[in-house]
C-alpha cells in the first residue's frame, strides 16, 4: 500500500469516526473543535482533505493489495466431472 493509500485510509477512518460522535451528540464535532468551528480555515482544510481521501480510496480500491502479487488460479477449462 503506497504512502497516499494508507494517509487516505488513515483520514476516512479519523472521517467516520467523527461522524459517529456527531451522529450520537452534534456537540462532539471534534474536527469543529479543533479547527475553530464549522467556519474555521483549519476545519474546512480537514473536511476537504478527508473527503479527498474518500474519492483516494473509492478510486483506489479496484483490487485488494494482496492481489497485486497472487491471484487464484482459473477453473477455466477444466470439466467438473
Amino acid at each position: 500500500m503506497n504512502a497516499v493509500k494508507k494517509i487516505a485510509k488513515i483520514l476516512v477512518i479519523i472521517g467516520g469516526l467523527n461522524w459517529l460522535l456527531v451522529g450520537i451528540n452534534p456537540a462532539y464535532d471534534l474536527v469543529a473543535m479543533i479547527g475553530g468551528g464549522m467556519e474555521g480555515m483549519v476545519a474546512k482544510v480537514i473536511y476537504i482533505l478527508v473527503g479527498l481521501s474518500a474519492v483516494v480510496m473509492i478510486f483506489g480500491a479496484k483490487k485488494c493489495d494482496s492481489c497485486d502479487v497472487h491471484s487464484a488460479p482459473s477453473n477455466e477449462g477444466q470439466s467438473g466431472m
